[in-house]
C-alpha cells in the first residue's frame, strides 16, 4: 500500500512541476559542462564499465535525474490514466 502512496505522490509532484523548469534543468544541469555533454560521458562510462567510482555514479544520477524526470512527465502526459 505504502507503494502506491509514493507513486501517487510522485506522480503529483511530477504534474505540479512546470515543463519550463524540467526543460531549463535538462539544459542546464543536464547537459554541463556543454562541449562535450557530460552525461553522455557518463553513458559511455557505464556502458564500457568504466563507471567505478562513487563520485561517478553521482554524477551520472545528478546529470541524468532532469532528463529521467522529464521523459517520466512526458509519458504520464500522453499514456492516459486510469
Amino acid at each position: 500500500m505504502i507503494e502506491v502512496r509514493l507513486f501517487t505522490a510522485f506522480a503529483e509532484f511530477l504534474d505540479k512541476l512546470p515543463w519550463s523548469i524540467l526543460i531549463f534543468l535538462c539544459l542546464t544541469l543536464g547537459l554541463a559542462p556543454f562541449f562535450p555533454p557530460h552525461l553522455f560521458e557518463k553513458i559511455k562510462l557505464l556502458l564500457e564499465g568504466q563507471l567505478v567510482r562513487p563520485i561517478d555514479w553521482f554524477d551520472l544520477v545528478m546529470h541524468a535525474t532532469p532528463w529521467v524526470f522529464l521523459v517520466l512527465k512526458l509519458l504520464m502526459t500522453v499514456i492516459p490514466r486510469r
